[in-house]
């Protein structure tokens, strides 16, 4: 496919686990998507580049549209790890698209869910976004980085599940099921366990969520204790966003549903699905460029 009088419309929504990217045009709206490998410019910012280009060129193949085409394309990409205002120019100047704009991936993740409506959101996968789009614009608390935030995370959830192991093989617990088959992983080898943690990435402590959140459901006493920590964390974040019983919030990302039945009930009184996704926001976000630049 070959476009020349309508240019090529690019979102990307990246994160520790991967990336996704959306393609189409203004008139014809989202063509195809792709998924591609892990991008968090702080923890692996080579990479990032590298996986964020290949997801669109194959979103770009699904579509059928030539990649010579991207040169001229209009993108917004939404990406984990983007923190100063030198990582949004590195980013924006390393991408080969006529016009970029980069945010980190909280404001795609924000209009995504509620586009221009008010509400809250809480969205939870390897990482952790707490926002409000509020009468006086879009609020966020936390999300700065699996080192020394993303409380709740997948990432989050995996390290602190690694750390109940330990504490249970050294006796200082008592073994569950989830700690057992999370050791069993690890050839109940500790050292396996502190191998990997010398090097891990978020998405390497993410991938033991799902493995936390279905032995929570079981009543698995150190699943739920998790479960219900990491609760605690995004109701302090929604506390600190002034969030109030009755309005509008969304739960979303790979993790975030999970978390409803670990929430005060009374909070879920104006819970709402979301009308997208964060790729959807990136790609809504590029329009919004798009129709900028021709006014």
């Amino acid at each position: 496919m070959e476009l020349t009088a309508s240019p090529v419309i690019i979102g990307v929504d990246g994160g520790g686990t991967g990336c996704r990217a959306a393609i189409g045009t203004v008139a014809d709206g989202m063509i195809a998507r792709a998924q591609g490998g892990r991008a968090n410019l702080t923890s692996d910012p080579v990479t990032t580049f590298e996986n964020i280009i290949a997801t669109v060129v194959l979103a770009a193949k699904n579509a059928g549209i030539s990649t010579s085409a991207l040169k001229n394309a209009v993108a917004h990409i939404g990406v984990a790890g983007v923190v100063t205002a030198q990582d949004i120019q590195r980013m924006r100047l390393g991408m080969p698209y006529k016009t970029t704009t980069v945010t980190d991936d909280r404001p795609t993740a924000l209009i995504g869910a509620l586009g221009g409506q008010y509400g809250h959101l809480l969205s939870v996968g390897t990482g952790t976004i707490a926002a409000a789009n509020a009468a006086h614009g879009m609020v966020f608390v936390g999300s700065w980085g699996f080192q020394v935030s993303d409380h709740g995370s997948g990432a989050w959830l995996g390290r602190a599940a690694l750390e109940q192991v330990l504490l249970c093989h050294d006796r200082m617990a008592q073994h569950t099921d989830l700690t057992r088959d999370i050791f069993a992983t690890f050839n109940n080898d500790p050292r396996a366990i502190v191998s990997l943690c010398a090097t891990a990435k978020p998405g390497d402590y993410a991938a033991l969520a799902p493995m936390i959140v279905a032995q929570a459901k079981t009543g698995d006493l150190w699943g739920q204790r998790i479960m219900h920590a990491g609760a605690q964390h995004l109701t302090n974040m929604l506390g600190a966003l002034d969030f109030r019983v009755g309005q509008p919030l969304c739960l979303t990302g790979g993790i975030g549903p999970h978390y409803a039945p670990y929430l005060p009930a009374r909070y879920l009184d104006g819970y709402q699905d979301a009308r997208g996704s964060a790729l959807d926001g990136a790609f809504e976000l590029a329009i919004l460029q798009h129709t900028a630049q021709t006014k």
